[in-house]
């Protein structure tokens, strides 16, 4: 039988592996947020997990379905599906306590699940391309912007700042897919919008053919240049939500934002040879920015 606490305890330690920025700005929370934050963060990583890892026999399609029933019958206090691992139901009935806890909204979890079927090739919204940044927003919606709108309730915070979040979430996101061009790329999968690209003469042959030399070509360093140029106005644009965040929850997201944003500064400092390495911020600069995040709340 699934157990909730068991499912708290299985969540910290996906979070701590898998998510270290996360858990060591969770670690400036509240218990009871801090708990709530890690059940959304080892849900979506393990959704995330069947689709882009080597997982288990069956299609990450069927997969995902089993995940989202498993959902559903967790969140209405009925036993989990035969075909759902005992782990996977400890994260889910964990995971359903947070939402009754902090009153999240269900509807964003199939949002997510949407956008997480649209990188499942054989679904019917299945999506390797995206033309435009309007584009990419139907699949950053339900894989980023919801993330932060589950936040909302867990920090305490405002629901008018809902958009604020949103923003933050889609900010996290093209900071990924910046950084994990090549990661993205071995998968097929082109997340930076191609028109973007291509005013630089970025194609996805050109893209391949960086990505086979292990080297990024003049133009697409250009390219990346100029999507941190967009993605730094997203973290400018959401910094007056985070400025009224609740004091006890404000330092955790401050903390998250400067280690997800300083991703950037790593990248310009690899003279934006993202095909070659994946920029990693320092522990220690991350410790940095949750004491230094600390300390404002404090003033």
């Amino acid at each position: 039988m699934a157990d909730s606490e068991r499912g708290f305890a299985v969540a910290r330690a996906v979070t701590a592996d898998a998510g270290r920025t996360y858990y060591l700005a969770s670690r400036l929370l509240p218990v009871r947020r801090r708990r709530a934050v890690h059940a959304l963060y080892a849900f979506a990583r393990i959704v995330d997990d069947v689709v882009d890892g080597p997982g288990p026999p069956e299609s990450p399609a069927l997969r995902v379905d089993v995940l989202d029933a498993g959902l559903t019958a967790a969140l209405s206090d009925r036993p989990a599906p035969p075909d759902l691992g005992p782990r996977e139901a400890d994260v889910l009935a964990a995971l359903a306590v947070a939402v009754r806890d902090n009153g999240i909204d269900v509807g964003t979890f199939e949002a997510f699940l949407r956008s997480m079927r649209m990188d499942v090739p054989g679904t019917d919204v299945f999506r390797s391309r995206y033309r435009t940044f309007a584009e990419l927003a139907e699949y950053t919606y339900g894989s980023a912007a919801v993330i932060g709108l589950q936040l909302i309730p867990v920090l305490g915070a405002d629901p008018s700042l809902a958009d604020g979040a949103a923003l933050l979430g889609e900010a996290f996101q093209l900071t990924n897919f910046l950084r994990d061009v090549a990661e993205d790329l071995r998968r097929d999968r082109i997340y930076l919008p191609l028109a973007e690209l291509a005013a630089f003469g970025v194609d996805a042959q050109s893209l391949h053919a960086d990505l086979a030399r292990r080297s990024t070509s003049r133009e697409m360093r250009r390219a990346v240049a100029h999507l941190i140029a967009v993605n730094r106005d997203q973290y400018r644009r959401a910094a007056p939500a985070i400025a009224q965040l609740p004091r006890t929850s404000r330092p955790a997201i401050a903390a998250a934002a400067q280690s997800y944003g300083d991703i950037l500064r790593v990248i310009e400092d690899m003279s934006y040879d993202v095909m070659r390495t994946r920029a990693v911020v320092p522990t220690r600069t991350r410790i940095g920015h949750a004491a230094a995040a600390t300390l404002t709340a404090a003033r």
